[in-house]
């Protein structure tokens, strides 16, 4: 088992997000998936999972502006999951 590292995270403004999922395949590292859960309008919304680089991608391509992006200075460590 090894470990994945994040180099960075992001916070989703989940009542803000339409559901649109352009986010979920800009994303490099393949770490955006869209949530079972539902906003307050009703429609999914993505969730991260571990492994985010920072890299500002789903920022870009967000219609909504929905993501707010942070780079670690160090490196997070998260074990994998079983």
């Amino acid at each position: 088992m090894s470990d994945v590292v994040s180099r960075g995270t992001v916070v989703i403004d989940r009542e803000r997000c339409k559901g649109c999922e352009l986010c979920v395949p800009a994303c490099p590292p393949n770490v955006l998936r869209m949530s079972t859960a539902r906003n307050r309008t009703g429609v999914p919304y993505p969730e991260l999972l571990p492994g985010c680089t920072g890299c500002g991608a789903c920022l870009l391509v967000c219609p909504d502006f929905c993501f707010e992006v942070f780079r670690y200075e160090d490196p997070l460590h998260h074990p994998e999951a079983p």
